[in-house]
């Protein structure tokens, strides 16, 4: 039998660390951008996944009928990359699978790339990052997100990872709930069933590992950059806290499209 945790905030009590019945799609771009901690999550949990490794080929799912949550990860591709420059990343086809799944009321998580893909769906473009980001580094929440109830389990603060130079575009409705120091758009919710993650909270010691071997050259032409770590202190961070924030955050989005 799972173990549960009853977490109060806003006056009610959730379960969260029990199983869940749902059916997870990851969109896969990179080997090296893989799901990591959040597939942990749906193992420990007992969902179902399902996965369009689209670096290997895999189509894009046709119906968003089984789909109860799709988690759209990272890549070094942007939302514009074209098919002539990338020619298994269909930026148009992705943002028209995230549409589907908004219109349809599934849930919808984007992490990094991901993120930056539903600002787009959405009609809100991909901005530059003030700063380029790599390794790990502090987040502050907003005042939204230290009253959120999905994220006020976090503090004013947590330590998470980072792979970027871009940031998600903003909606009209969009709410941003969390920033760090070198970019004003690290969590943002566009509704109560969509979140863009421009860090990496999935991040384990594995996942970071096939990070540094594809780009560990680019991470020795970046020394000067005072938001990026070099290979010796990536290895160094530890991950384990954050994948347990994170996995709190998705039972209590599980919780909510359960309640759907």
């Amino acid at each position: 039998m799972s173990k549960t945790l009853c977490v109060m905030y806003f006056g009610k009590c959730h379960l969260l660390g029990r199983n869940v019945v749902m059916h997870l799609h990851f969109v896969v771009h990179e080997v090296f951008e893989g799901p990591g901690a959040l597939l942990g999550w749906a193992t420990s949990r007992g969902c179902s996944t399902g996965f369009s490794r689209v670096y290997a080929g895999d189509a894009l799912p046709q119906s968003v009928d089984g789909i109860d949550l799709l988690i759209v990860l990272g890549g070094p591709q942007g939302p514009g990359t074209t098919l002539a420059q990338c020619a298994h990343f269909d930026g148009q086809a992705e943002m028209a699978l995230i549409r589907r799944c908004i219109e349809a009321g599934k849930g919808v998580l984007g992490v990094c790339l991901g993120a930056q893909l539903i600002g787009e769906a959405l009609g809100a473009p991909v901005e530059r990052s003030p700063e380029k980001e790599i390794g790990s580094f502090p987040i502050t929440f907003t005042d939204h997100g230290r009253r959120h109830d999905k994220f006020a389990h976090f503090g004013e603060q947590a330590l998470v990872g980072h792979w970027h130079n871009d940031m998600p575009g903003l909606t009209p409705e969009a709410i941003v709930l969390a920033s760090s120091e070198g970019c004003p758009r690290q969590i943002i919710e566009y509704s109560d069933r969509v979140y863009g993650f421009q860090c990496h909270m999935e991040f384990t010691p594995a996942l970071v590992e096939l990070l540094i071997a594809h780009s560990e050259h680019e991470l020795r032409t970046l020394t000067a950059q005072r938001f990026v770590q070099q290979p010796e202190r990536l290895r160094f961070n530890r991950y384990e806290e954050m994948n347990q924030q994170l996995f709190v955050f998705l039972d209590k989005l599980a919780a909510t499209l359960q309640e759907g």
